[in-house]
């Protein structure tokens, strides 16, 4: 439809008095309404700060760049624990500050941040878009009323995870997408003349096409955030080129803006470990699917804070509108830009969902969900004042207040065979710790693994503690004598052990994630999502023991003589090579070429099976 087709449209009133209070009374109670929800999430975050094992994870690897070894978890081998390489780097940097002495401070102090950055980027980017259509008027909280009472929200603005960077990137991207419509409108507008302007500001004035550059530059990182926000950098970018409909040129320096720092990262990646993706997401089988699992995790987060309330609020308010505008009343047509902006997070949020949903979801209560929640609301994290969306708002504001009252997770959710855990009070109650915040709070615990890891390494035995099935005992068992580490320790807390043991320890871990055979092990368990693979003490003791040291009891001596077969048949020895051997050019491209079918490679769990099928 052309603009000389459309339906005249009254315009919003300008005057002293639009959508109920003085244009500048409405300005200041909007700039209100941000700051309040940004200082909720702030205090809330704050009050409920913390960390968890996985978050030892990444500060394992930070402290392993600092001290020069690279991004490696173990001293010669190249794996690749943090699923957030953005989040990685980012506290690698932040903690060559001066005052910074540990990183895992830092990063509940960057996750708190960034959340709340998200949020009023958030915020501000669905003022700047209702603003398109209504210059002025109050605006009233609705959406983001949805988020803020969740214990979800609050728990993970810290937890030393990549989510309070993920909400940080979802709240930026927003706000650049509602900044690139607005100027799209600037861009179509007639030229004015203005006498304030000199011809030498207008030639110095910012390119139009350098800031979408950069846009879709920042647009494209979501990869490098977590891998799975692929889907909402691929989907924004969308949305952009449909706002823009740029000539083909523009459309490749986009594309190339968007893809140059991820796709020069994955080369890296393939080259210096050898597979596409991070070690935990083969641990995970992230490409796999588990929708009846999947189900469950999302219900787990929906039912306990009741969200069907105002979520269907929501949508009988979108309904509403839908109808209003259908039913011949004088609207505006919706532009393709317009369409595109607003559907963007939506398709977005729910593509997100139905990826965790088809992967199993998650262990972490929440967690997963969380930011497709985020993109869901965004386009209603605030709605023009109106009766219809006073009531809305009050509707959902009752809602949230019974919320922060009285709606809390389980603290365990056995449900159908999957535990998911509310995991801040879990780990609050393991280390008797109200705000475990520090590398030392984690530490501090009485546990046993701790207690021996440090008798160990206070004595300099060259030995590995190892953990045995269902924590019958952690006995040291002698080190080979071509294990360069002193100590090596295999644990399933793999945060837990790479604090206990120095650098230059070994860390296996026992669940996969950072150990790069145990990750290419088939699943043999579901109980838990992202631990299906429980590595067999077998592999452990004939990868870094000597033949003919003698077997604890709990493993099986038989076990032990076929994984010691089989780690020389087939593809294994080329696996454990494509992380231990040195990094000479010669390997960095045998890695390269290699790293698709290494990514997909599989291996039995059981020693035995893998010794007759390999060898």
């Amino acid at each position: 439809m052309s603009s000389s087709d459309e339906i005249p449209v009254p315009r919003p009133a300008e005057g002293p008095r639009a959508f109920g209070l003085p244009g500048t009374l409405a300005q200041r109670w909007n700039a209100l309404a941000v700051a309040a929800c940004g200082a909720t999430v702030l205090v809330m975050g704050y009050r409920h700060r913390w960390t968890n094992d996985d978050a030892l994870i990444y500060t394992r690897t930070v402290r392993q760049i600092l001290a020069g070894n690279g991004p490696v978890y173990n001293v010669g081998e190249r794996a690749e624990t943090s699923t957030g390489t953005l989040w990685q780097w980012l506290l690698a940097a932040g903690s060559t500050l001066p005052g910074v002495d540990d990183p895992l401070r830092l990063a509940v102090a960057l996750g708190l941040l960034f959340t709340v950055a998200g949020f009023v980027l958030a915020l501000d980017g669905t003022r700047r878009m209702i603003r398109l259509r209504r210059p002025a008027g109050a605006l009233l909280p609705v959406g983001v009323l949805v988020l803020l009472p969740l214990c979800a929200t609050w728990d993970y603005a810290t937890s030393g995870l990549e989510t309070g960077l993920s909400l940080g990137y979802l709240g930026g991207c927003w706000w650049l997408l509602v900044r690139a419509r607005v100027a799209l409108d600037r861009a179509a507008a007639p030229p004015r003349a203005s006498s304030a302007a000199t011809p030498a500001q207008a030639l110095t004035a910012p390119a139009p096409g350098r800031a979408l550059t950069a846009t879709a530059f920042a647009l494209g990182l979501g990869p490098l955030v977590r891998p799975d926000l692929a889907l909402v950098s691929v989907v924004f970018l969308a949305a952009l080129w449909l706002m823009w409909r740029p000539p083909l040129r523009t459309t490749l320096g986009w594309a190339g803006a968007a893809a140059a720092l991820p796709l020069g990262y994955e080369i890296f990646r393939a080259g210096y470990y050898g597979v596409l993706v991070p070690l935990p997401a083969i641990a995970k089988e992230a490409s796999g699917t588990q929708w009846e699992y999947g189900w469950t995790y999302l219900v787990n987060t929906l039912v306990p804070y009741a969200l069907w309330v105002p979520l269907g609020l929501l949508a009988a308010f979108g309904l509403r509108e839908g109808v209003r505008r259908t039913a011949g009343r004088p609207v505006r047509p919706v532009r393709t830009a317009d369409a595109a902006l607003v559907a963007a997070p939506v398709v977005a949020g729910l593509l997100s969902a139905l990826f965790v949903v088809k992967v199993g979801g998650d262990f972490m209560h929440g967690r997963m969900v969380l930011p497709a929640l985020f993109l869901v609301l965004l386009p209603v994290f605030l709605l023009p004042y109106a009766r219809a969306a006073a009531a809305l708002a009050s509707g959902v504001g009752i809602w949230g207040l019974v919320c922060l009252l009285a709606l809390r997770p389980p603290l365990e959710s056995p449900d159908d065979g999957r535990i998911i855990f509310d995991s801040h009070t879990v780990y609050q109650q393991a280390l008797g710790a109200q705000h475990p915040v520090s590398q030392q709070d984690h530490l501090a615990a009485p546990r046993d693994f701790t207690q021996v890891t440090r008798r160990t390494v206070r004595q300099g035995t060259h030995a590995l503690v190892l953990r045995l099935p269902r924590d019958a005992g952690f006995p040291r068992v002698r080190l080979a004598p071509r294990v360069e580490a002193p100590v090596a320790a295999a644990e399933a807390r793999l945060g837990l052990a790479g604090a206990a043991l120095p650098l230059d320890g070994h860390v296996v871990d026992l669940l996969g994630l950072g150990n790069p055979l145990g990750a290419h092990t088939e699943p043999v368990t579901h109980t838990k999502a992202g631990h299906e693979k429980p590595l067999d003490r077998a592999w452990v003791l004939a990868d870094l023991t000597a033949p003919g040291t003698p077997v604890p009891d709990g493993v099986d001596p038989r076990h032990v003589a076929a994984a010691r077969h089989a780690l020389t048949c087939g593809p294994v020895p080329e696996l454990l090579a494509s992380v231990r051997a040195p990094l000479t050019p010669g390997r960095f491209w045998s890695n390269l070429t290699g790293a698709w079918s290494r990514t997909h490679l599989r291996l039995p769990p059981n020693p035995m099976d893998a010794e007759r099928r390999l060898c």
